[in-house]
């Protein structure tokens, strides 16, 4: 059969019609698929993390993904970018998945749809301004800031502390929160937390103690900067409320390093004992009026569930194992004192 001149043209037109939607067809679903499924796969399979500080570009963030992200279209990229009038991040931090379409990625960058950080302290914290430190260089917020708060009667009070009992409320733990929080915001969590070890139970053991709460976590921080054995924490506890009954001085040389502010003294002298301040619990009877460090809530169980004893002194162990010889009778531990000095001078220990 022999084609006409007009038969030619129909075919030809449709096979370039359909060539084309074809091609549509083709884009659009590269596109939905860009899109919506996936234009960023990172290289090594796994999700990546980014702080959007308030001076990073859509561009200086992009180049800092491409190190960690295969984009399957750059083309594509700009075009989403365009039509969703992405131009600047939102401030935050962002961990996105393995793989991600470029509408995903994009509005989660616009709406400031952050994903958690997680943030964590240890009990080696001392005072305010280490905490302010610690904190500030774990989140958005600068460490002036926590600390103004931390060292604020009023703000403090909000929270049922003050500025001599503000690290009470920071319990050393890991805890999920936004990189991008205000102080409000991390101070008014800080707080839900420590409504929630706060237990009835343990609520009514402080009670039974005739402690409050802050009383006891201050002499869980002073447990704590006794001895670095764990075990030990039921014992030096069961010492320091034995002494506190008995309206004694407590007489813990820990108090009166954090009265000298300087923490890394290895030993106390006569000189030190003299210091005039609230600290000092060789001069004033009773618990110094706030922690001298960030208690753990294991050390504060141990305070709460201290055992019975009749201990009232307690003196480092002279073979420097980092254990202690307790007494209830003075003699015995001005014997063991002497001891430990002697050793203390023998090995030049300042």
């Amino acid at each position: 059969m022999i084609m006409t001149t007009k038969t030619r043209w129909i075919i030809g037109i449709s096979v370039f019609f359909g060539a084309l939607l074809l091609g549509a067809g083709i884009w659009a679903v590269e596109q939905y698929y860009r899109l919506e499924v996936c234009n960023y796969e990172s290289l090594d399979g796994e999700s990546h993390g980014y702080y959007v500080t308030p001076d990073m570009t859509a561009d200086s963030l992009l180049h800092l993904m491409q190190q960690d992200y295969h984009i399957g279209s750059l083309t594509d990229w700009r075009l989403h970018k365009r039509y969703m009038l992405y131009l600047k991040p939102t401030v935050g931090y962002y961990r996105f998945p393995a793989r991600i379409g470029d509408k995903h990625l994009i509005r989660r960058l616009q709406m400031g749809i952050e994903s958690p950080v997680r943030i964590t302290w240890t009990n080696s914290v001392r005072d305010n301004a280490q905490l302010a430190s610690v904190l500030s260089k774990q989140l958005l917020l600068d460490s002036v800031t926590i600390k103004e708060k931390l060292d604020s009667d009023k703000a403090m009070n909000k929270y049922g502390f003050n500025s001599q009992t503000a690290v009470c409320m920071f319990l050393p733990d890991t805890y999920e929160v936004y990189w991008t929080w205000s102080a409000d915001q991390l101070f008014d969590r800080m707080q839900s937390e420590y409504d929630r070890f706060w237990s009835d139970e343990r609520l009514h053991k402080a009670d039974s103690m005739a402690l409050t709460p802050v009383q006891v976590a201050t002499l869980a921080s002073i447990v704590e900067s006794e001895s670095n054995k764990t075990a030990e924490y039921p014992l030096i506890a069961s010492l320091y409320l034995n002494r506190l009954r008995k309206g004694m001085l407590l007489q813990a040389c820990p108090t009166v390093i954090f009265a000298t502010g300087n923490y890394k003294m290895r030993r106390v002298l006569k000189r030190h004992l003299a210091i005039e301040s609230p600290y000092n619990t060789y001069k004033n009877i009773g618990l110094p009026p706030g922690p001298i460090r960030c208690a753990k809530g294991t050390t504060i169980d141990a305070v709460l569930n201290a055992p019975k004893t009749n201990y009232l002194y307690m003196c480092a162990n002279p073979d420097f194992s980092g254990t202690h010889i307790f007494s209830a009778h003075y003699s015995q531990h001005a014997a063991t004192a002497r001891l430990y000095q002697q050793e203390l001078n023998e090995r030049q220990i300042q």
